[in-house]
C-alpha cells in the first residue's frame, strides 16, 4: 500500500506550481532614473525652479506629513476616488452583465454606451459644472465616469467571449441559470473583469487629478494648484509622486487579488 501511494504523492508534489518570488530586478530601472535625476539636479543640469531633485521633494513630503497637511489632503482625495470608483464600478458591472447576458439588455444598453464612449469624459467638465455644480458631486461624477467605461466594456467582452459550448454542456448536465452563471460565466469572465478593474482604477485616478483642480479647497490636486500659485515646484512634483504612488499601490493590490482569485489559470511566464 505504501509503495503504491508514495509515487502518487511524489508526482503530486512535483506537479505543484512553483511559488512566485518577488522580482527585485523590477526596482532597478526606477531607482536608476531617480539617481540620474538627483545627479543632474545637483550638477545644475536641471534647474531647481523647474524640476527639484528627488531628495528635495522627499524633504518637502516629510515636512508636510509631519504637520498633517499631506495626510488631510490625501484622505480627502482617497475618499473621492473610492466613492466615485464604487459608483462607476457597480453601474458598469450591472449594465455590462445585463448587456452581456440578455439580448434585450444588449439592444437597450450597449448602443447608447457605445455612443457615449466616443466622448472624452474629461471634456464633459463644463457640462458637469452646469448639471451638478462645482462641489464634491462634480468631482465624484467625473471619477465615476472615468471608471465606468473600461469596466463596462471588459465585463461585456468577458461574458461574450465565453465559449457557448461550455454553457450548453452545463445546461445538459442539469445546471440552472444561476448555477451556469456561477460555475461557467463568472469564472470565464473573471480575467476580463480584473483587466477592466485595473483600467478603471487608472482612469479614476486620472479623472481625480482633473477634478481636484477645479474649484477645490482640499485634496492633493488643490495642494498642487495652491503650490503653483506660489511657484512651489517641489510641492507640485510631490503631488505627482503621490498620485503615481497611489496608482501603483492600487494596481499592486489588485494584482495580488487577481493572482489568488485566478490561481487555477496558468498563463505564459516571461523567460
Amino acid at each position: 500500500m505504501t509503495l503504491v501511494a508514495a509515487p502518487e504523492i511524489a508526482e503530486t508534489v512535483k506537479a505543484a506550481p512553483p511559488r512566485r518570488r518577488i522580482r527585485w530586478q523590477r526596482l532597478v530601472s526606477p531607482v536608476l532614473i531617480l539617481a540620474l535625476w538627483e545627479i543632474a539636479s545637483r550638477a545644475g543640469l536641471i534647474g531647481e525652479d523647474k524640476l527639484p531633485a528627488p531628495s528635495t521633494v522627499l524633504q518637502t513630503g516629510w515636512r508636510l506629513a509631519r504637520d498633517g497637511t499631506l495626510g488631510d489632503h490625501l484622505l480627502d482625495s482617497l475618499t473621492r476616488a473610492l466613492i466615485g470608483l464604487a459608483i462607476g464600478g457597480v453601474l458598469a458591472l450591472v449594465l455590462g452583465s445585463v448587456a452581456g447576458l440578455l439580448r434585450a439588455g444588449d439592444d437597450a444598453i450597449d448602443p447608447p454606451v457605445q455612443m457615449a464612449r466616443m466622448l472624452p469624459h474629461l471634456a464633459l467638465v463644463p457640462l458637469l459644472i452646469i448639471w451638478v455644480g462645482i462641489g464634491e458631486s462634480m468631482k465624484i461624477t467625473l471619477v465615476a465616469l472615468g471608471a465606468f467605461f473600461p469596466l463596462y466594456f471588459n465585463t461585456y467582452a468577458g461574458i461574450r467571449d465565453i465559449d457557448e459550448r461550455l454553457v450548453e454542456a452545463a445546461r445538459t448536465c442539469g445546471l440552472g441559470t444561476w448555477q451556469r452563471i456561477r460555475h461557467v460565466v463568472l469564472p470565464g469572465a473573471l480575467p476580463s473583469l480584473f483587466l477592466g478593474l485595473r483600467l478603471a482604477i487608472g482612469a479614476a485616478w486620472l479623472s481625480l487629478v482633473v477634478g481636484e483642480q477645479t474649484n477645490t479647497q482640499n485634496g492633493i490636486g488643490f495642494l498642487m494648484m495652491e503650490a503653483r500659485e506660489f511657484s512651489q515646484t517641489d510641492v507640485v512634483v510631490l503631488g505627482l509622486f503621490v498620485y503615481a504612488a497611489l496608482g501603483l499601490l492600487s494596481d499592486l493590490l489588485l494584482r495580488i487579488l487577481e493572482r489568488r482569485a485566478l490561481a487555477w489559470r496558468r498563463g505564459l511566464q516571461a523567460t
